[in-house]
């Protein structure tokens, strides 16, 4: 039955009051201003949100953006960079999902206006199927934007899970802050695979797991290949990101970061509440078991009883879970308090700032002591990830 806009109005205002709302009581402006503290205009990036863009993709490419203070990151749509939104922006991001759908979406004028934006200065970042999509791979739906070739195609199922990533030269100089590191370890989920016979481009860090763990892919295709790669395009950069930083807790900040070197911006240090490469400390590649226990998780919170649930989270966070990060939002209202707290600290732990909204909602419907004041510091967690408002 369609509801009338009377019943809607409240509803509305709520969700409007919970977007402004402090982990406490108060309320505060979630405004986005254009320019900086210090008078400067803020980088305004465009973040695309097309057919093709898995939805968390999307978020967390955008949520990235927001750990750095000076970025003023926005969602386009193909009929806004038609309508010429690329004007007004200094970067764009491809984010992950279907690199030939996002291609169709665009269409041939859109990608030529990209390509046009690129070659004028603008800075372009390529996500895992975005770095397909800006690839230069014969006989494959890409813009030829990104000089990575991708190899091995038809094995593009290959799997996912946490991987070893080692800095090159470059990569040491763009994040000073891994450069003692001998190994970070960032979500891949069926990003290309560049070949390396040829390499009109730089690197600036490579991919040492070897993926083979679904779709019959072969062993040693991985590990050893580019894992970010830039190159120029007229008076652009464009860079391409083989894996999922954006999703990895405590390395999301690398994406504002690559965005700097798309433009050629001076960067600063990030806060230690977001610069945190010591989350994992090992490789996790999901085996076809830890798949099957991971869809059953799916039917436990379905199902299953408070303890069951818990155990679950646990076990997904461990693993770093892909497919949980879509279903720990609705745990936030679950019937049992711990559940509820168990989630917002697994959201806070993951930095899901996208879910931040959620956690203030469930802060203040709270009527457990102990969960309130778990899921008001999970609150507050999210908030010291963040520096730049929603929109």
């Amino acid at each position: 039955m369609k509801k009338s806009s009377f019943f809607l109005a409240p509803i509305v205002f709520l969700a409007m009051a919970l977007s402004l709302m402090g982990c406490g009581e108060s309320m505060k402006s979630a405004g986005t201003d254009a320019i900086d503290s210090s008078g400067n205009k803020k980088i305004k990036v465009g973040v695309f949100d097309g057919h093709g863009g898995a939805q968390t993709c999307v978020w967390e490419a955008y949520e990235a953006l927001r750990r750095d203070a000076d970025m003023q990151p926005v969602y386009i749509t193909s009929a806004e960079i038609a309508a010429g939104v690329l004007d007004g922006l200094d970067a764009i991001i491809i984010p992950g999902g279907g690199g030939s759908r996002q291609w169709l979406n665009l269409g041939a004028e859109n990608r030529k206006r990209i390509a046009e934006f690129a070659e004028n200065g603008g800075g372009v970042l390529g996500i895992c199927a975005g770095a397909y999509l800006l690839s230069s791979t014969p006989e494959y739906s890409c813009m030829g934007l990104s000089k990575g070739v991708a190899i091995d195609i038809e094995h593009d199922n290959r799997g996912h899970g946490v991987v070893n990533v080692t800095l090159d030269a470059l990569g040491k100089k763009l994040f000073p802050e891994l450069s003692e590191l001998d190994t970070v370890r960032i979500m891949y989920y069926e990003g290309p695979v560049y070949d390396t016979v040829q390499r009109p481009y730089e690197i600036f860090a490579t991919m040492q797991s070897d993926v083979h763990m679904e779709g019959n892919a072969p062993a040693n295709m991985t590990n050893r290949r580019p894992f970010l790669i830039g190159n120029t395009v007229g008076k652009g950069r464009v860079m391409a990101c083989i894996a999922h930083p954006e999703a990895t807790p405590g390395m999301q900040w690398m994406v504002p970061r690559m965005i700097r070197w798309t433009l050629q911006r001076e960067f600063g240090p990030y806060s230690e509440k977001v610069v945190n490469p010591g989350v994992f400390t090992k490789e996790i590649l999901m085996s076809e078991s830890m798949l099957k226990r991971e869809h059953g998780a799916f039917k436990v919170f379905l199902y299953g009883t408070g303890d069951e649930k818990l155990e679950a989270l646990e076990w997904l966070r461990s693993v770093l879970s892909w497919e949980a990060k879509r279903w720990v939002q609705g745990l936030l209202y679950d019937g049992d308090a711990r559940v509820r707290a168990a989630a917002a600290q697994y959201i806070a732990w993951m930095g899901y700032t996208r879910y931040l909204p959620d956690v203030k909602a469930a802060a203040v419907s709270e009527q457990d002591a102990q969960a309130k004041e778990l899921i008001e510091k999970a609150c507050q967690q999210l908030e010291q990830q963040v520096v730049v408002p929603i929109e």
